[in-house]
């Protein structure tokens, strides 16, 4: 069963009043743009000063807010950079960012990445974080 939780105004205000979140900011620009649409046509949103590349991960990490205010998981992260393949004279370092890295009660480690669209770099990066780490992505 597929869990469905929606972020607007009306949520992310109760989600303040509660404490759970300190502010939130969704520019009223992008959602009405035409012209300059982005890749996947996403909407950049802001909540406690950080930048998410769209309204689903934004939504995600309020719920992973909620989960470790609760006590359900600990050492919440964003962006946490794995080196997949090193850098020698001639190649750039491949790096693969992570949405979102917690540990759960059992105190494993979880790492998180919402997907809109599989594109095949990311295909790619999954299996290398796999092959490297032994680090399963889960996708939201």
């Amino acid at each position: 069963m597929k869990r469905r939780s929606i972020l607007n105004i009306e949520s992310l205000e109760k989600l303040k009043e509660g404490g759970y979140i300190k502010d939130f900011f969704i520019n009223p620009e992008k959602l009405e743009r035409k012209k300059n649409k982005s890749k996947f046509s996403n909407i950049k949103v802001i909540v406690d000063g950080k930048r998410f590349d769209s309204k689903k991960e934004a939504r995600r990490y309020v719920e992973l807010l909620v989960m470790e205010k609760n006590g359900k998981i600990h050492d919440l992260r964003l962006q946490v950079p794995y080196v997949l393949v090193e850098r020698n004279e001639t190649e750039r370092e491949c790096i693969y960012k992570a949405d979102f890295q917690y540990r759960n009660r059992k105190d494993e480690l979880v790492v998180e990445d919402t997907k809109g669209f599989k594109t095949q770099l990311y295909v790619l990066k999954r299996k290398l974080m796999l092959e490297k780490f032994g680090i399963k992505i889960i996708e939201i």
